[in-house]
């Protein structure tokens, strides 16, 4: 009896982290070549219609309380990280949280060949330029901005075929056990959090170096973990 394929080495990224934009930032300087070799896959929180649908297929979302302390330390981890980056963060204003819309663009932006470029885009967006993202007209402007089509881009949430796409993604969260970001897997072997990135470098044979605060405004706090959120930012693997 045949074993069963190997599965690709995957990277779970999402356009809300701060640490997710970390990671991205220390690969593309450090193993450019490496996210040629993985296969990209969209973690987001669902929105309704999509946490229906999910619940349908027999899947669960990771939510995990996020306590007031827990905001104030991420705010003050991600200056630092920021800091050492040589990268000017400015908070992001998200005014009603909804993720599909930037996340359902990831599939056009794939079909066109566009999915990497998607993410670097609404990543500068956000943490570079303050960019509401969750805005369904910023999407529709950043997503034209390289390329994609804006009718297709403001239809996307409406979209039977793209729904049925997301939450085929985030059945992939729930069998992958991920349960925040940025999370990466090779072979059995799970990593978890900006300082796991050396490591799963490493896990491919490649030399892995190791990479390398005011109180915050209470208006900072809802860029960071307002209502339900994930541990999607939190920069380390261990709790």
């Amino acid at each position: 009896m045949a074993g069963r394929a190997a599965k690709p080495p995957r990277f779970y990224f999402n356009l809300r982290s701060p640490y997710n934009f970390f990671a991205l930032h220390d690969l593309e300087r450090e193993h450019p070549g490496l996210l040629d070799r993985v296969e990209w896959r969209p973690f987001w929180e669902p929105d309704e219609t999509s946490t229906e649908l999910l619940d349908a297929a027999g899947g669960q979302f990771p939510y995990t309380p996020m306590s007031r302390a827990k905001q104030f330390y991420i705010l003050r981890d991600v200056r630092r990280l920021a800091a050492e980056r040589g990268l000017a963060l400015t908070w992001p204003a998200d005014r009603a949280t909804w993720w599909e819309p930037a996340h359902l663009t990831w599939f056009l932006a794939v079909d066109a060949g566009l999915g990497r470029e998607w993410v670097a885009r609404a990543g500068r967006a956000r943490w570079l330029e303050g960019r509401d993202i969750c805005d369904p007209a910023t999407v529709v402007e950043l997503a034209v901005e390289i390329g994609l089509d804006a009718d297709a881009v403001a239809a996307a949430t409406d979209s039977g075929q793209l729904r049925e796409r997301g939450v085929a993604a985030l059945l992939d969260v729930h069998r992958d056990g991920v349960f925040g970001v940025p999370f990466f897997v090779n072979g059995s072997e799970p990593y978890w959090g900006l300082d796991r990135v050396a490591g799963f470098a490493a896990s491919f044979g490649d030399a892995a170096p190791a990479a390398p605060a005011a109180r915050p405004a209470e208006a900072e706090l809802a860029a960071v973990g307002a209502g339900r959120t994930t541990d999607m930012s939190h920069a380390g693997g261990c709790g």
